[in-house]
């Protein structure tokens, strides 16, 4: 990658080394480039932005949104927040896709610290403050913390509680938190930007899962990813069942190709719901063969095949003992919803990584990443 010191004249190297910090030397502390990919977010931009600006942190911050093409009032929102404060720049990302404003926000941002936020995240007081010390004191490559899922309503709660629960994504620190330590991967990020320009920036082939697979290759290219449990960052979930199983679905789906181009980071956490949802769909299609059979008089053993309906039945009923007794302290509202919320997040994940087509890969040739002067090309 580039030096983009050439193009960006008018920086300084404002990263102090790890071994010299000292916890009680603010003054020290770089300043920061907060980027945001931002699209139809009209509901919820201008609270994510105040949370940003509201952080109180020694070394001064700027905030970049990169505005997709929405089809609500985003654009006039982020253009009004940079008129109102000289810290919020917009620049425009065509694509609407979130790795392609990453890289368009990190080529426009002026420091040395990037750190992505997301317009559906809330960052707690002092997020900045924590974050660029553990970076500095870890010597990572990026540092991050989880995804504290809290919803308003009753149907929001009950995601938010399956998305920190190990039954509903698993027992990733990003989703349930943990200790401290080296992780695969971590929610948002708060990266050195040598470390993302050295292996090309963003994929813009990867439409999903692109922080995921940029920390794969930061991993592999000898970089630390460090987990943080006092990042805390509140999310709000979907707030329908139809959207839940729509986001599921595509993370699945682009999760299988993360597994395609980097198989040795398929593990048995990422199986699980493929596995089950193949189980469950092969059940309940020998059950209606059977049933069917049973019907028309069919000659054994074709009804017996009705016995297939226990594998579905099976698995609604373990996701509903687990709403029963884990999610025992959660209002009645939320907890009989909770069933069908882990459902349709295992079902609707595993099907998407079952029926991920491999078009979704992309050619090995397509332009990704970025540089100085336009996309960085695999070789």
């Amino acid at each position: 990658m580039h030096n983009d010191q050439n193009r960006f004249p008018q920086r300084t190297r404002l990263t102090p080394q790890a071994g010299s910090y000292s916890p009680g030397e603010s003054a020290t502390l770089p300043a920061v480039s907060v980027v945001m990919p931002v699209l139809n977010e009209e509901r919820h931009l201008a609270e994510s932005v105040a949370c940003v600006l509201d952080q109180e942190y020694p070394g001064g911050f700027e905030l970049v949104l990169a505005i997709g093409p929405s089809k609500d009032r985003t654009e006039a929102i982020a253009r009004e927040l940079a008129a109102a404060d000289s810290r919020v720049t917009v620049v425009p990302n065509p694509t609407g896709q979130i790795a392609s404003a990453m890289n368009a926000a990190v080529r426009t941002a002026r420091h040395e610290i990037i750190t992505r936020i997301d317009a559906h995240s809330m960052l707690p007081d002092g997020y900045l403050r924590t974050a660029v010390r553990a970076l500095l004191e870890t010597g990572a490559a990026d540092v991050g913390g989880w995804m504290a899922a809290e919803g308003v309503t009753p149907f929001q709660q009950a995601v938010a509680w399956a998305m920190t629960s190990s039954f509903g994504m698993g027992a990733a620190a990003n989703h349930t938190g943990g200790d401290p330590g080296p992780a695969d991967t971590v929610y948002l990020g708060v990266y050195r930007r040598s470390e993302i320009e050295k292996v090309g920036g963003y994929d813009e082939t990867m439409l999903i899962a692109e922080d995921w697979e940029l920390n794969y290759r930061i991993r592999a290219a000898g970089g630390l990813i460090w987990f943080t449990p006092d990042l805390k960052v509140t999310y709000r979930p979907r707030a329908t069942l139809r959207a839940l199983a729509t986001q599921q679905f595509r993370y699945g789906r682009w999760r299988r190709v993360v597994a395609r181009r980097h198989p040795e980071t398929v593990s048995p956490r990422y199986l699980a719901a493929p596995v089950v949802t193949a189980l469950s769909a092969a059940g309940l299609l020998l059950g209606v063969a059977g049933l069917i059979g049973a019907v028309t008089g069919a000659p054994a053993p074709v009804p017996y095949l009705t016995f297939g309906f226990v594998v579905p039945a099976g698995y609604l009923a373990g996701v509903t003992a687990v709403a029963a007794v884990f999610a025992r302290d959660t209002p009645a509202g939320v907890r009989v919803r909770v069933p069908a919320v882990l459902a349709a997040m295992h079902t609707c994940w595993g099907a998407g990584y079952l029926t991920s087509p491999r078009r979704l890969a992309g050619h090995p040739d397509a332009p990704v990443g970025l540089t100085r002067t336009g996309p960085k090309h695999r070789r």
